[in-house]
């Protein structure tokens, strides 16, 4: 296969894989229709599926949350992310699982579903500019936990996507999205971190950021690195106050934040985050589960 090809995403559907572009999903899915489902993002390394376990966890937590019932149990969903992730070899890369409600009828009634529907994606990373990225503020509010729990990473992502527009309308890289309170809740799709002294300071779940499992990877190094991991409300000022500002994700690794609003975010720190960013691509593979 040419380097191109090797590139292409691939699709894990009803049982085949093939090329992303050429897969199908019918159009009665509720997932499709809805966003009724759920779903992993999951950096894959040459020595296998990072943080297998408690991606796995974490989406069958998330489906419970949503009753949705997985014939047979997760057993089968784990087995459709080895599958995928045999097919796209032994290279850096990223997954995007998903459980769907599965087909059903037109109406909203959850009940129609008789069975979920499983499909897997896998894609080439994302690259990160070196220099970092330019943050606005979004005009749109992260939704309440209590109407829309974070911890939840369903599909239904139409806050994240308009947010990412008016970024892009605005002429930025990416959206700062704040929550009801006027505090950080994170990026579009990237978790929020602040390095202050020998502080790394990011915003608590309850202030709605998600629970990232590489944002939980970052806090574990910290200490290695000597900084302070710190769980905290944060607000636009601390960004400016802080020494160094960098978000994180799954396909992206660690991305480090230039500017705010047009505002040059300070870069005191900036070998501080690139020692994590080596930081954390050597832990990425340490905690990669082999799929052989």
């Amino acid at each position: 296969m040419s380097s191109k090809g090797r590139d292409e995403a691939i699709a894990w559907v009803d049982g085949r894989i093939g090329r992303a572009s050429e897969a199908r999903v019918p159009l009665l899915d509720h997932g499709f229709l809805f966003g009724d489902g759920v779903f992993e993002g999951i950096r894959v390394t040459p020595a296998g599926i990072f943080r297998f376990h408690d991606h796995l966890k974490r989406l069958e937590t998330a489906a419970r949350a949503v009753g949705i019932e997985v014939p047979g149990g997760f057993a089968r969903v784990a087995d459709v992310a080895r599958e995928t992730t045999r097919a796209w070899g032994a290279r850096d890369g990223y997954l995007r699982l998903i459980v769907s409600r599965g087909v059903g009828a037109l109406g909203i009634d959850p009940a129609t579903c008789p069975e979920p529907a499983i499909f897997c994606i896998a894609a080439g990373p994302a690259a990160a500019p070196e220099a970092g990225v330019a943050l606005v503020t979004s005009s749109l509010r992260r939704p309440a936990s209590d109407a829309l729990d974070p911890r939840v990473k369903s599909m239904n992502y139409l806050n994240n996507v308009l947010a990412k527009r008016e970024a892009g309308l605005r002429g930025a890289d990416d959206a700062l999205v704040l929550n009801a309170r006027g505090l950080i809740a994170e990026a579009s799709a990237t978790n929020v971190f602040a390095i202050s002294g020998d502080r790394l300071e990011t915003p608590p779940p309850s202030d709605g950021a998600l629970e990232g499992l590489t944002r939980r990877t970052i806090l574990e190094l910290a200490p290695e690195l000597g900084l302070e991991p710190r769980e905290r409300s944060l607000g636009r000022f601390d960004l400016y106050a802080a020494d160094a500002v960098f978000l994180t994700g799954s396909r992206a690794g660690v991305i480090p934040v230039a500017s705010l609003d047009g505002a040059p975010i300070s870069q005191a720190a900036s070998g501080q985050v690139r020692a994590m960013q080596r930081a954390f691509e050597k832990r990425a593979v340490e905690l990669s589960v082999s799929v052989d």
